[in-house]
């Protein structure tokens, strides 16, 4: 049995750690090129209006998603910071020296408001912003180059959808043939395997959690699947038309937070459903895309993911 079936957790990977959100606090895990893992926390805070909309289905989906984009951006900043710090080296200034490790010490307790608005702002420009070009792009392109192929507007659709995966295949493919982004999703694939064996009641040692698959129904690849699937489902409904390629794009970024918003509840579903025979393969599109945005992790960088996680769990026990 779970340790606490009704607890779900998630996480993010970052350069060269994982981050875990919890129940009171988010906690980042990095591993420094002298071997030394630090870590990077942030209490959970959101407004009362924040909360009650993250309580109504279809809403809650925007709202988690625009809300993991700004605090999953501040945590991705500072573990870039730490890689960068690395690949730099130790300043040989001993004022440098100094001052680098007094900002070290400022950034481990948290960041100040200014600058963690900024960095959460910046995330979630960054993610409507390319979400947007993933919505258009594809609309467009398909307008342009098959606009007289097929009379019903379902057949266009189709293809939009077709155009899009093919885009997100190849996007992904190219990228993780980069060392950098390799070892992040090697990182991806720690954080699966820790959540899995902690929903199975494992004791999260390198050993056990390395039994585990790297693929998680609850992943936010998978949600990227649905949101092509379900964009196609809801831009085909007979009241949606379009006369022009400025309609049809119009239309799409209209849309775009219903798609988002019931995608994140097909996401729910399908996670919930995972046990059910027949029904598992509902989530099999999702797992089949982090076959792309995932690799097998090493011993080391599981033992990052564990550290981040069992971290993760200590502060929320104190902070209850």
């Amino acid at each position: 049995m779970p340790q606490d079936s009704r607890s779900i957790y998630g996480g993010q990977a970052v350069i060269e750690g994982v981050m875990f959100a919890g129940k009171h606090v988010n906690v980042t895990a990095v591993r420094r090129k002298n071997d030394e893992i630090v870590f990077y926390e942030v209490p959970r805070t959101s407004k009362r209006w924040v909360q009650a909309l993250k309580k109504i289905p279809l809403v809650r989906g925007v709202v988690g998603i625009l809300e993991s984009s700004a605090k999953g951006s501040q945590h991705l900043n500072f573990s870039m910071e730490a890689y960068a710090e690395d690949e730099a080296g130790e300043e040989k200034d001993p004022a440098q020296a100094e001052q680098a490790a007094k900002l070290k010490e400022e950034k481990k307790s948290g960041w100040s408001l200014s600058m963690l608005v900024g960095v959460a702002v910046a995330g979630v420009l960054s993610f409507v912003f390319g979400k947007l070009i993933f919505t258009a792009a594809p609309a467009a392109l398909e307008e342009l180059l098959f606009s007289g192929v097929f009379e019903n507007k379902v057949g266009h659709n189709l293809l939009e959808g077709l155009i899009k995966i093919i885009l997100l295949l190849a996007y992904l493919y190219f990228i993780s043939m980069t060392p950098l982004i390799k070892r992040l999703f090697q990182y991806h694939g720690a954080e699966h395997k820790v959540i899995s064996a902690y929903e199975a009641g494992e004791d999260l040692t390198v050993r056990n959690v390395q039994k585990y698959s790297r693929l998680h129904y609850r992943c936010g690849s998978s949600f990227i699947v649905f949101t092509v699937i379900v964009g196609v489902v809801v831009y085909s409904l007979p009241f949606f038309t379009w006369d022009s390629i400025w309609e049809r794009v119009y239309i799409r970024i209209l849309l775009l937070p219903v798609v988002l918003g019931i995608s994140y509840e097909v996401l729910r579903w399908t996670n919930a459903l995972r046990e059910v025979p027949v029904l598992r393969y509902l989530g099999f599109p999702g797992l089949w895309l982090q076959l792309l945005t995932t690799k097998e992790p090493r011993d080391e960088q599981v033992a990052v993911s564990i550290a981040s996680f069992n971290r993760m769990l200590e502060l929320d026990r104190q902070m209850k």
